[in-house]
């Protein structure tokens, strides 16, 4: 593995007050976009919130520039476009929010006619979303997130032992409430996208963590002088370089993506990116000293180890 850092020796556990205070400040925001979301008051994409989805099918190209221009300029400028280049296809997606006194699907189809007559096209297909069903998919995804959390708990409790499944939830549910607040705070869209994303990036922290616990159970059977928190220390500084690598190497595929990506794939690289940061951030800085806070022997780890 390359190092970039070489041997290292931070105190991680002595900086841990700080983490803690940071990390209390995004888990409220994360909190408060939940509040916000479950209220509709946050930025909810047409998942969520309900609206209509059109798509259309042009005989010739179509620039999505132009387009977006014809929208903005007869009162849909909130709407979400997506092409699809080789077959001639765009996908319009309307909040229910921006909807005027005329059925959106019919809105939208009347201004690519007029602002397009060169250009003829075919309705490849109309969705309406109603509010119930954005309703439903909010409880979803909530519920989604929920299983996930617990089968963390469950699996690094077997794995290890229950104080490091539930510190590894924690810092998990700290990695999601604060990229959930960045967005609410930034006014991100939120959409199953998103929501895709930050299960994705679930994953991703709970990866970093258990690499970082299987070193502490390495060191706990090699060093069992030292205390739980130079052990804790020491662990870390072993797989830094690792870590970051790993972290880097995430970070390199996603920012051409929140780049260049396109607005459909922008929010999503975007939240993987913030996920990718803040996940490397809470193995260290949550997830290791979260550990000192939970009463248990090394012994009981050792005869699993």
């Amino acid at each position: 593995m390359l190092e970039i850092l070489g041997k290292t020796n931070f105190d991680f556990m002595g900086k841990r007050n700080i983490s803690f205070a940071f990390s209390g400040i995004m888990v409220v925001l994360g909190i408060l976009a939940i509040i916000q979301i479950g209220r509709g008051a946050a930025n909810l994409g047409i998942d969520f919130a309900g609206g209509t989805a059109v798509q259309l099918k042009f005989n010739q190209p179509i620039k999505i520039d132009e387009a977006r221009k014809a929208l903005e300029t007869n009162g849909l400028g909130d709407a979400e476009l997506q092409e699809f280049g080789q077959d001639n296809k765009l996908l319009i997606r309307v909040k229910a929010s921006t909807t005027l006194e005329h059925k959106t699907a019919e809105r939208v189809v009347a201004i690519f006619s007029k602002e397009f007559p060169g250009n003829t096209f075919i309705v490849d297909s109309s969705t309406e979303i109603g509010p119930t069903i954005g309703k439903k998919l909010q409880e979803d995804a909530l519920i989604a997130v929920l299983v996930s959390f617990v089968g963390i708990i469950l699996y690094i409790a077997a794995r290890f032992e229950l104080r490091f499944g539930v510190a590894a939830a924690l810092a998990t549910f700290h990695d999601v409430l604060a990229v959930l607040g960045a967005f609410y705070i930034l006014d991100k869209e939120i959409t199953l996208l998103v929501v895709t994303a930050l299960l994705t990036l679930a994953g991703y922290s709970l990866t970093d963590t258990v690499v970082v616990f299987d070193r502490i159970r390495e060191n706990l059977r090699v060093r069992r002088r030292d205390s739980e928190e130079m052990m804790i220390n020491t662990a870390i500084n072993q797989v830094l370089s690792r870590t970051i690598v790993t972290s880097l190497t995430v970070v390199l595929v996603l920012i051409p993506l929140a780049v260049g990506g396109g607005e459909v794939l922008h929010d999503f690289s975007l939240a993987l990116l913030w996920g990718v940061v803040f996940g490397t951030y809470s193995s260290i800085f949550v997830a290791s000293p979260l550990l000192l806070l939970w009463p248990g022997t090394t012994g009981r780890l050792l005869k699993r180890a």
